[in-house]
């Protein structure tokens, strides 16, 4: 059994945050461990408040995962302040974590903003670095590049862009893109699109939290970069269309479409 673990926010609704991330895990096959870096009040409608962890019990969850579990990846999602980012890349280097999967999460789908705006460059130089891969959506390339990035033309130099501040690859998301959920993949020496149309499905709570946690999966199984990056498109593509209604929003994604 392989042994992942994410160090995220907790939705208490289920479809994102480390409650996904567990839920994709175990639809993947691999052992689930989770981090809380906070606490959120959502539901389908969207992010009410945020209460976040303390540094010295981020910490204290890290050391005690590794210090007694063999860890085989780590997603990365949810960091809201730069105490809490420093403190999990402090901790990650002395544990000498590997397969770092990091999902830069910025804002929630109404808005509610999931990242301090003075915590983006402490993300950018300490976690950034870490990543075997990060995975942000086009909203997100935006942030970390100051830049609008709108069309697949605009994907493929940021992806150069990011790439270039340390890390082993980027997966840029297209989800956003006007006629397609086209993804661009990019470790230096190729440029990889993986394709799909978009699905005509309102309910896509904690896709990215999903995709991110099926490549760390994927990574802790043995696959190389690009084919758990592969893989992991057609597990949320899945996912995203058998997802289904629940509460009065925007409901989850459905991670164990292929049993039920």
């Amino acid at each position: 059994m392989k042994n992942v673990l994410t160090i995220a926010g907790s939705d208490p609704s289920g479809g994102a945050g480390i409650q996904a991330d567990l839920k994709t895990f175990a639809a993947l096959g691999v052992y689930g461990m989770s981090i809380i870096t906070a606490v959120t009040a959502q539901n389908t409608l969207g992010v009410n408040l945020v209460a976040e962890i303390s540094q010295e019990m981020v910490k204290a969850q890290i050391d005690s995962i590794f210090c007694d579990i063999r860890v085989d990846a780590v997603k990365i999602g949810m960091v809201s302040n730069p105490g809490i980012i420093s403190q999990i890349a402090l901790s990650l280097q002395e544990w000498k974590a590997t397969n770092i999967v990091l999902d830069p999460v910025m804002y929630s789908k109404n808005g509610y903003p999931l990242l301090q705006p003075e915590a983006v460059a402490a993300l950018k130089t300490e976690l950034l670095p870490m990543a075997r891969v990060c995975t942000p959506n086009l909203s997100e390339v935006g942030v970390l590049l100051g830049q609008a990035v709108i069309d697949k033309e605009n994907m493929e130099l940021a992806a150069r862009e990011l790439f270039a501040l340390g890390l082993e690859s980027v997966l840029i998301k297209g989800g956003h893109l006007e006629n397609a959920a086209d993804d661009v993949f990019y470790d230096g020496a190729k440029m990889i699109w993986f394709m799909s149309p978009n699905v005509n499905q309102k309910n896509t709570h904690g896709t990215g939290c999903t995709l991110s946690s099926a490549i760390a999966a994927h990574l802790a199984l043995g696959y190389d970069l690009t084919n758990a990056v592969e893989k992991s498109k057609g597990y949320i593509t899945g996912a995203i269309e058998n997802a289904f209604p629940l509460g009065k929003g925007i409901g989850p994604l459905h991670h164990f479409y292929r049993w039920f």
